[in-house]
């Protein structure tokens, strides 16, 4: 895992800093992640409230708070053994591996990365659909895996390998509500990860460092979700409160986990304190992402209109345009 995370990233040194990440901000490790204590007197945000409320609306229950301190403990030990929830997570192709090497051999050509792509149809499939998404509009259709790849860039193609080898990661083969609720995750980790690399250049961050953190903070979410299924099958807690529990304490695993895997640490310094006051940049932009992803959702459902006051007054004119830009967005 840690040698295609370095590969993923670009760079030979996993804590050398780059070109628009926040170099002084700390690693996240494992016996950092707050007790539930800590979570619970953080106050629930309308918007988490509104997604997690339309999330888990098909089985939520009125669940004994016993029950639900259960979950949020066993929830932050695994926040101090990130190896053990790690641990779930399946092996990357080794197609995706050989390209993400492509990708830092300055001598590699469009051809080469043709060549591999070529050798697995689903990623041929990808690569094309991709290069003929809403995000890119050409002009004319793309049909062949070298005008792709041309279309794409190196920064595109990073990130649609990333969006592969997460995709898995995120479902994590769940079972019962957790299975239900995998597709939901995975669409807005995507739109996360998106609004997050579109935030990232008026921060002055890394375009692809806050798009890797915008896929990664929901693993930690879908590790509670199977937690919760083991102690409660038939439903999951109701309360705005655990909602905002759950939420928090999935990305302080997401960001433990994201330090055992080697990820750079800004980005797990980012999943930590996303939304926290005196955050970094990158933390910033993917709170932003996070909550431009969220509104995207609720609107496209009908939960939310177009001029709700979550949506009119809580974006700037800029994320307004980032929300329209996630409209047709296929993950």
């Amino acid at each position: 895992m840690k040698n295609w995370i370095n590969r993923l990233i670009g760079g030979p040194d996993e804590n050398a800093a780059r070109p628009g990440t926040d170099p002084a901000a700390p690693a996240i490790p494992a016996a950092a992640a707050p007790s539930p204590a800590h979570v619970a007197d953080a106050p629930v945000d309308a918007i988490d409230a509104a997604w997690y409320r339309w999330l888990t609306a098909s089985a939520a229950r009125d669940l004994a708070p016993a029950l639900e301190r259960r979950v949020l403990d066993e929830l932050h030990a695994l926040a101090r053994r990130p190896d053990a929830a790690a641990s779930l997570v399946p092996r990357l192709p080794e197609v995706v591996i050989q390209l993400l090497g492509s990708l830092d051999d300055e001598g590699a050509s469009i051809a080469d990365m043709a060549r591999q792509v070529a050798q697995d149809v689903v990623l041929v499939a990808e690569v094309i659909r991709e290069a003929n998404s809403a995000y890119y509009r050409p002009i004319t259709p793309v049909k062949n895996v070298e005008a792709a790849i041309t279309m794409l860039g190196q920064n595109g193609l990073r990130m649609l390998l990333a969006r592969i080898a997460f995709r898995p990661i995120v479902n994590m083969e769940a079972e019962g509500f957790a299975r239900r609720a995998a597709p939901r995750i995975w669409d807005q980790s995507v739109k996360c990860a998106l609004a997050a690399s579109l935030m990232a250049p008026g921060l002055s961050t890394g375009v692809f460092e806050s798009y890797l953190a915008g896929l990664m903070q929901n693993v930690g979410l879908m590790v509670g979700l199977r937690l919760l299924h083991r102690a409660s099958p038939d439903g999951v807690p109701a309360s705005a409160a655990f909602g905002a529990d759950l939420l928090a304490g999935g990305r302080q695993l997401s960001a433990a986990i994201a330090a055992h895997w080697a990820f750079p640490p800004a980005v797990s310094a980012a999943i930590a304190g996303a939304g926290a006051p005196g955050a970094s940049v990158l933390a910033q932009a993917l709170a932003q992402g996070d909550r431009i992803a969220k509104l995207r959702m609720l609107v496209d459902a009908h939960v939310l209109d177009e001029d709700d006051a979550l949506v009119a007054d809580g974006l700037t004119s800029f994320q307004r345009r980032c929300l329209g830009k996630l409209a047709n967005l296929e993950t």
